[in-house]
């Protein structure tokens, strides 16, 4: 699978984020600030894992199409695994 520039982004984005998290600890900083931006961070690494999934089951899905070594079924299912597990 090759890795678009939005989702490079996406990562570097949150590891903008991440960096900042640990300043905020090392300037010992409110916990309700730094949990707060542990969320946004969560939250931006959840929606960046759905950008990949979704991206990578497009991409296989057609392969599969034009190959017909995989069902269609089999890899949705797979995506939905790969979901689960992040969570």
């Amino acid at each position: 699978m090759e890795f678009n520039d939005q989702m490079k982004n996406r990562v570097k984005r949150i590891e903008g984020q991440l960096r900042g998290i640990l300043r905020m600890m090392e300037e010992n900083k409110d916990c309700k600030e730094v949990i707060t931006q542990l969320s946004a961070a969560r939250t931006a690494i959840d929606r960046t894992i759905g950008v990949v999934v979704s991206s990578n089951l497009v991409e296989c899905v057609r392969h599969a199409e034009e190959t017909g070594e995989r069902s269609t079924e089999e890899l949705v299912k797979e995506a939905v695994n790969l979901l689960v597990k992040s969570r």
